[in-house]
């Protein structure tokens, strides 16, 4: 028998005919630069054929180090047009994670920003790699952007097969092993994180990227490339700079964490800025605080959709933008309301299914659930049960349909008397009029009891003190919530992806003796 002709397009051959409708459009931006279509277009094929020529092919491993440079983009898609899967490194791990993830997934070739290549170095000596290609010279290694400008510019037939792993995404890095979430090419065919209200007019998008590539700004970028629109690149996430490219741009779509939304809010030059080009901004990736959000609405405009999911399985639920109403808090607390083709049980520690109303595990079933955790089965094991991830994310679905996450299984705090809910916590500390933000987690004590500590970010001058928030909590929520440590900062710590940093905040707060 013949083998069946190989007739599978991934994602980047899609977004590569996109880009060939109109090689004179303006596809990215990047400080001064303005990249063509075709320019860019060329630019992926040209590397392409130099990473195959280096002998890179299907199933072997590409991890990148690098900022949100255009060439970041293209080098991940020549690699995954070749068939090679790809692995991001965060820039802000120590180099001694970075080492462990690259030795991890097997790296034949590391891709690296000619402005960490300093640390690149440092990673390699402790995980040597078949090839250190650098997106420009270097003292070492080989410079891809030269070896790419001497290959001809003709498409690339795409390599990968639709079970072949196309991305392996890490979830923390900073402790212990770190988890690889491998993602095949035909679950990323699947998604789609584009404006989810099906009564919004469609727009030619211009996407602003503030937030690394190596987190779900790339797979905007992926979405906006595919739909022919133009991405709009900032290194990283500094509120002025958003704020000025919004209005230059004329930006129309951005993702920010939560706590990066807190911040342009915050910013003096937010009042005066002309956002009207604003037709989505996104925000997910850690608990939002209701009161935040509607003072977000009121001042943007009924352009913000709340997004929940999980690396492991996509897209879980949406709140969309005609369901931010900032006088129903109790709808802003919520994640919105599940995605077609998307299942939700919420189940109790037994695996079966709560009542409505009631609080338990959220468990999810969809066509984007990932293959596994790289080489950890046993973990694999763990969350994927019966084809149902696991999610570790407590929460409860109401009878319209609304799914509200109230907590990490891992982030609850276990007190005398019950559990204490860290994301209530926070938006009852949040609704102060003094307080910006908040952060809650547990500390042990020296009887390996947990504690309940929490830091808050007032407004300054405001003069709102502990005894005040204490007084809040005991109204509101009793004594079992009331936390023994309230600390003030002038800034939570974040991770690199922008969630509040609560392993750091937790490893310097210090346990607080019994009475």
């Amino acid at each position: 028998m013949h083998a069946a002709p190989h007739t599978f397009r991934t994602y980047v051959e899609d977004i590569l005919d996109a880009l060939g409708t109109a090689p004179e459009r303006e596809v990215l931006v990047h400080h001064e630069r303005r990249v063509t279509a075709g320019e860019f277009r060329s630019l992926v094929y040209r590397m392409a054929r130099a990473l195959s020529s280096l002998g890179l092919g299907r199933e072997q491993t590409v991890t990148l180090l690098s900022g949100n440079l255009p060439e970041t983009i293209a080098a991940r898609y020549a690699a995954n047009l070749i068939g090679c899967r790809v692995n991001h490194l965060y820039n802000k791990l120590s180099a001694e994670a970075q080492a462990a993830i690259v030795r991890d997934v097997e790296t034949r070739a590391l891709i690296v920003d000619p402005g960490l290549y300093e640390r690149a170095a440092e990673v390699t000596a402790q995980a040597p790699v078949d090839a250190l290609l650098v997106l420009g010279p270097a003292k070492t290694g080989s410079d891809l952007l030269e070896l790419a400008a001497g290959q001809p510019a003709e498409p690339v037939p795409g390599a990968a097969r639709p079970h072949d792993v196309c991305s392996i995404r890490h979830t923390g890095g900073t402790t212990g092993h770190p988890k690889g979430i491998c993602t095949s090419f035909e679950q990323v065919n699947g998604i789609t994180l584009g404006d989810p209200d099906p009564q919004a007019q469609p727009h030619e998008r211009r996407q602003l990227v503030c937030t690394t590539l190596a987190h779900i700004a790339g797979m905007f970028a992926d979405v906006t490339l595919r739909a022919g629109g133009a991405v709009v690149l900032l290194e990283d996430f500094e509120p002025a700079a958003v704020l000025a490219a919004i209005e230059r741009e004329r930006i129309t779509d951005t993702f920010l964490l939560p706590p990066l939304l807190y911040r342009l809010l915050d910013h003096p030059g937010a009042a005066s800025t002309d956002t009207s080009s604003l037709r989505c901004l996104m925000y997910g990736g850690c608990q939002a605080s209701p009161a935040r959000i509607a003072d977000a609405v009121r001042r943007l405009g009924p352009v913000l959709v709340q997004f929940y999911g999980q690396s492991e399985v996509g897209g879980i639920s949406v709140l969309s933008a005609d369901q931010h109403d900032p006088r129903r808090l109790d709808r802003l607390r919520s994640a919105g309301q599940v995605l077609p083709g998307v299942e939700v049980a919420v189940r109790d520690e037994e695996g079966r299914d709560v009542a409505t109303g009631e609080h338990g595990e959220i468990c999810v079933r969809s066509a984007l659930l990932m293959q596994g955790y790289w080489k950890q089965p046993e973990l694999t094991a763990q969350v994927l049960r019966d084809g149902w991830l696991h999610t570790g994310d407590i929460g409860y679905l109401d009878d319209e349909g609304f799914l509200t996450v109230v907590d990490r299984l891992k982030d609850m705090i276990i007190v005398v008397g019950g559990h204490v809910y860290t994301s209530e916590l926070e938006d009852l500390l949040n609704s102060h009029p003094d307080i910006q933000q908040s952060a809650v987690f547990g500390v042990r004590d020296a009887d390996r009891m947990e504690q309940v500590h929490a830091v808050v970010v007032a407004r300054a001058g405001s003069g709102v003190d502990e005894q005040a928030l204490r007084a809040l909590v005991r109204k509101e929520r009793g004594a079992m919530y009331e936390p023994v440590r309230i600390t003030f900062a002038e800034a939570l710590p974040l991770t690199e992806a922008g969630k509040p940093d609560k392993n750091l905040l937790r490893r310097g707060a210090e346990p607080v003796a019994a009475a």
